[in-house]
Parts: C-alpha cells; structure tokens; sequence
C-alpha cells in the first residue's frame, strides 16, 4: 500500500488478514493476568476511531524475550512467526528479532520480538539490546523448574536497562506438552505465584502443538498497542497522530540506537 505525506510517497507493508485484531484478546486464565480486560480501553478505541489518516505509517513497539538456555525461546518465536516448529534450532549467539504486522481497531503496529542468548558467555551482548523495551517476556521450561527460579534474574537485568513503569512483563511457560495432568498444575500454581511476586501476567504454551501461542502474542500485542496508544494520548499525541510513527524501511531498518551491532568485547 502506497500513501503520500508531505508531498513523498511511502509504502506501507501489508497486513496478513490473521494478524488483524479487533476484539480484545482474552487471557490464559483470570487467576494469571493482571487485569481483567475484555475490551478495549475507551479512550483507546476513540482516539483510533477518530483519526483522519490511517494509514500514516506505523506504531511500533518491541519486546524482549529473556530465559535461560534451551527454554525454548527461539521455538516460541518461531512457532508464531512462521506457524513451523523445529526441535533441531541451533543456540541464539548474542540476539536476533522478527518483525510482525499487526492492525488493531484499524490501526498498523508492528511488533519487534527481539530473541536473546541464554547462555551466560552471551549475556554482555544480549543485555545491551534490552534497553527501550515496552514489553519483556521472561521464558521459562515448565519440565524444569529451576528455570522458573532463575526468571527473577532475568526480569532483573531486563528492568536494569529500562525506566520504571515504562513496560509489561508477561511470564512465559514452555513445553507444556510434556507434562502430565497433575504436574503441570502444579507447576502452573508456582508459576501463577511468582507472576503475581513480578507483576507479570503468565501463561503456558507449546510450541510443539501451538496451544495457546497465538493467543498469548495477540494478547501481548493488544496490551502493548493500547498502552501506546493511551501514552502517546498522555503526551499530547493528537488523535491523527496514533498509529503515526516512524514508516518502516525495511525489516532491519529504524532500530532504536543500542540495537546496533555491538563491538566485541574482552568479556565474551
């Protein structure tokens, strides 16, 4: 799709049909989030209503997926990318993103979901691309319990790197296939116990089978665009403004500045 502004012509990259949200997504499980919506915020729903341009480029935000080694990040990130699943996927070295188009009430967001190292001779790398997250995913192999322990170090140092108050967190649980009946709500309650300590919202997937993959990115989406939306409104933004942003290039164009390549260092 083609636009002009200010008298030059932009291209913006089409929307595949099942990345188009206009009912609210609903979460995992009442007990597990933290906030009971169903709908749209109000005040969200009118300022995209009422915009005069809709398609003056695109709203983005990015997440950063954190977690220890093997927890099944890049699985997680792919199974909802490409809707492929690959046990065989060899370790992140340092970081690596996907970019996916949404629309939200008539609205274009795009989403960076930056994939991190979880092994800890990569951590000096991967930390410097935490900064400017408004959404951080902590990961963790529901089959492995210490990796839900060591989510708290991971939240830490993702929160190290950004302003309070200026991102969710959601705490992810993987490879839910594995477990039997009893043991994963067992291990659920844990994970619902500690999200509650982080205030996070939690979820459980498999990236095997797909359950719950789509619906936990759609509801991350959600949250992350309407937080914007109401931001940007905060800040003045005026309503023919939301979904305004910076057009996107390409897919490894507009990067925020600490995403550039890092140099190497004596610490890795």
């Amino acid at each position: 799709m083609q636009e002009t502004r200010n008298g030059l012509t932009h291209f913006t990259p089409p929307v595949s049909r099942d990345r188009i949200i206009s009912k609210f997504p609903k979460c995992y499980l009442p007990q597990a989030c933290l906030q009971m919506k169903n709908e749209w915020d109000d005040l969200a729903k009118s300022a995209c209503r009422d915009r005069t341009d809709r398609h003056h480029g695109l709203k983005m935000s990015k997440a950063v997926v954190v977690g220890d080694h093997n927890v099944g990040k890049t699985c997680l990130i792919k199974r909802f990318c490409t809707d492929l699943f690959d046990r065989d996927y060899k370790a992140t070295i340092g970081v690596d993103f996907e970019i996916e188009r949404f629309e939200l009430l008539g609205v274009p967001f795009s989403l960076q979901i930056w994939d991190t190292a979880g092994q800890e001779k990569f951590k000096c790398i991967a930390s410097a691309y935490y900064r400017g997250s408004q959404v951080i995913i902590t990961v963790f192999d529901m089959a492995d319990i210490k990796t839900l322990e060591n989510t708290r170090q991971w939240l830490e140092d993702a929160m190290r790197e950004n302003e309070p108050g200026s991102f969710s967190v959601f705490l992810v649980g993987t490879k839910s296939d594995l477990l039997a009946s009893e043991e994963h709500k067992r291990t659920e309650r844990d994970a619902i116990k500690l999200a509650t300590e982080m205030n996070a919202e939690f979820w459980s997937v498999s990236a095997k089978t797909g359950e719950n993959v789509q619906e936990f990115f759609f509801r991350m989406a959600a949250l992350a665009f309407e937080d914007t939306v109401l931001k940007d409104m905060e800040m003045g933004t005026t309503s023919t403004r939301i979904g305004g942003g910076e057009s996107i290039k390409s897919d490894r164009a507009n990067l925020d500045e600490p995403q550039s390549k890092p140099e190497r260092t004596n610490c890795c």
